[in-house]
């Protein structure tokens, strides 16, 4: 069902007994009240519905249909249209989903339109509705609800990543397998460059709405109430900053480890090959020896020389002897 709620406030009371867009259109036009649709990746036909009904305009609907938009405030004539990243963390899989969030917000409605589960708008028109002084204060005061919902839900996820964070920098110096722990500081990379990407824009939109604030005539307490979601999110996105700034050098760390490991591997390998050069040299010399003197010429030196055959062995063991010595010094063994 595309149309989670759709409701009618007069003076900050839910009025009973709406039912459905067409009824909601008509109550409001009676009543003057303030309309709050819920949409929940809604079809062409139900959102050209709402857009016939309160004039949005028809870029920002075509936005809200494709999805896939980048954090953004812009103003239709007196229709305000927001696109925000939402995001929420999965103990599970220890992982960030993002997902986004359009909210049309005009003289006598807000229309939200989520691409994800999350932020669960269902709680936010829960709290409202307990406070009518504040639901009174018009579409600006659920506008104000839905920014402070979706930046409370990047706490559980600055949450996770931080402690996703300090799980790497423990296995950085342990036994981590050098393949694994990349791809994570990788996939972890990416992750946050999405959050920033969700938070940073978020910080000028509601930096804008401050500053409209007057021009508009937006009820002061809500003006404050902003002040206080923008303090969060800033926040927020000084985290992030924090955060990727550490996993930049955890990946930097990481490389340099992998790399003095190579090396030592590598002079590990050269020691080896060196030890063998040296008794393979060793081992060829009196082999050299025997083969020479084991030619069968009929003319050969020393061959009927009393000392030819201790001279022949002294010889393989002298040069054994001198090899080994001369190997031993340049510590090749």
């Amino acid at each position: 069902m595309a149309v989670v709620d759709s409701a009618v406030y007069v003076d900050g009371l839910r009025r009973p007994g709406v039912v459905g867009l067409d009824e909601t259109y008509e109550v409001v036009r009676d009543t003057g009240g303030v309309a709050w649709i819920g949409l929940y990746r809604p079809t062409i036909d139900e959102l050209e519905s709402v857009a016939a009904e309160f004039g949005l305009h028809h870029l920002a609907v075509e936005d809200a249909l494709k999805g896939h938009q980048r954090s953004k405030l812009e103003r239709y004539g007196d229709t305000l249209f927001l696109a925000l990243r939402t995001a929420r963390y999965i103990d599970e899989t220890e992982t960030v989903e993002f997902g986004e969030l359009h909210v049309f917000v005009g003289p006598q409605f807000v229309v939200t339109v989520r691409h994800a589960e999350s932020p669960d708008l269902a709680l936010v028109r829960d709290r409202l509705e307990a406070d009518p002084e504040l639901l009174a204060k018009g579409p600006e005061a659920i506008l104000y609800a839905v920014l402070d919902e979706v930046v409370d839900e990047y706490e559980p996820v600055i949450a996770g990543l931080e402690n996703d964070i300090d799980e790497i920098e423990d296995q950085l110096f342990g036994e981590a397998e050098h393949d694994v722990l990349t791809r994570r500081i990788y996939d972890l990379s990416s992750e946050v460059i999405g959050f920033q990407r969700a938070v940073q824009p978020l910080i000028g939109i509601i930096g804008a709405l401050q500053r409209g604030g007057d021009k508009y005539g937006v009820d002061l307490d809500l003006s404050h109430h902003l002040g206080d979601v923008l303090d969060h999110v800033t926040r927020a996105g000084e985290r992030a900053d924090s955060f990727r700034s550490l996993l930049d050098k955890a990946l930097q760390a990481q490389s340099t480890l992998i790399t003095r490991r190579m090396t030592e591997v590598s002079v590990a390998q050269n020691e080896q090959i060196k030890r063998i050069t040296s008794w393979a040299a060793i081992l060829f010399a009196p082999t050299l020896v025997g083969t020479v003197y084991g030619m069968n010429f009929r003319y050969m030196p020393e061959l009927e020389w009393v000392f030819g055959y201790p001279f022949a062995m002294g010889l393989m063991l002298l040069l054994g002897i001198g090899l080994y010595v001369a190997f031993k010094r340049r510590d090749w063994l």
